[in-house]
């Protein structure tokens, strides 16, 4: 089995795209993440890093803090996004990207999700995006009996 049957099409945002919308876009098609459409390449935006995004960090750094904040001031979390982007939202440090192309082996794209700690690998074809595999139909794949 390799990448090319496992591929699905998969929404793309760009970097100067609101990470609220893009959010919102995960939300709506139960997405673990999105394609973001670089200046020169693609990489992926986490749902993680988008809550890394809304989350104040005093509550990151003391996670005690997160079981006194009522529900009225956690649904403000997302919110306060405001016009931030997904540029914003992509972790500053370089890494390995999660995008391969389609003749990778299901082995291939799990030791990429791995390393990569992505839900998804964008998949590309000669500079063409073909989709993605998401780490939901990976390991529905891996684990068929």
């Amino acid at each position: 089995m390799r990448a090319r049957d496992l591929v699905a099409d998969y929404p793309v945002v760009t970097l100067d795209t609101p990470v609220l919308e893009a959010a919102r876009l995960m939300a709506e098609q139960d997405l673990p993440g999105i394609i973001v459409r670089g200046d020169d390449q693609l990489t992926i935006l986490p749902g993680t890093e988008t809550l890394r995004l809304a989350v104040p960090r005093y509550i990151m750094d003391d996670p005690a803090l997160s079981r006194v904040v009522d529900e009225g001031h956690a649904d403000r979390f997302l919110g306060s996004l405001g016009n931030r982007t997904v540029r914003e939202a992509l972790p500053q440090e370089r890494r390995e990207l999660p995008v391969t192309d389609p003749d990778a082996t299901v082995v291939e794209l799990a030791a990429l999700m791995a390393r990569t700690r992505s839900p998804l690998v964008a998949i590309v074809e000669q500079g063409r995006l073909l989709g993605a595999v998401t780490l939901q139909a990976l390991l529905d794949r891996m684990l068929e009996t």
